[in-house]
């Protein structure tokens, strides 16, 4: 096997841990991964939403075990969610992926700044 699928496979499994612990699903993760190993930004955008939804049901059965789930809440994210993939799936086409990295890097890092110094 080549060394493009163990790093999947391991970054896989650290995604699985991150998303399951965080709950953000892994695709902070996953798409710089992806670009790292030559992905167009849209291809990467793709295969992410394909891994995390892998991830997602398995981290959903485990936080079910453990009554860690609000179903109400959760569908009805997920009904807004099932609008706005639709609007971003598209938005993205018309992105180059050197400008989607950029804007991706500064939503992380606003993110990252947000949760750091939010009291």
């Amino acid at each position: 096997m080549t060394a493009t699928w163990w790093l999947m496979v391991f970054s896989g499994i650290a995604v699985g841990i991150g998303a399951a612990f965080t709950g953000l699903g892994g695709g902070f993760l996953m798409v710089p991964l992806l670009l790292f190993l030559g992905f167009s930004a849209q291809r990467a955008v793709g295969t992410s939403f394909l891994a995390i939804l892998v991830i997602s049901i398995s981290a959903l059965v485990a936080h079910n075990k453990l009554a860690n789930v609000d179903y109400r809440a959760g569908l009805l994210l997920g009904i807004g969610g099932i609008i706005g993939a639709q609007v971003g799936a598209r938005l993205v086409e018309h992105v180059s992926t050197a400008h989607f990295k950029r804007i991706f890097a500064a939503i992380l890092v606003a993110l990252a700044a947000y949760l750091f110094f939010k009291k």
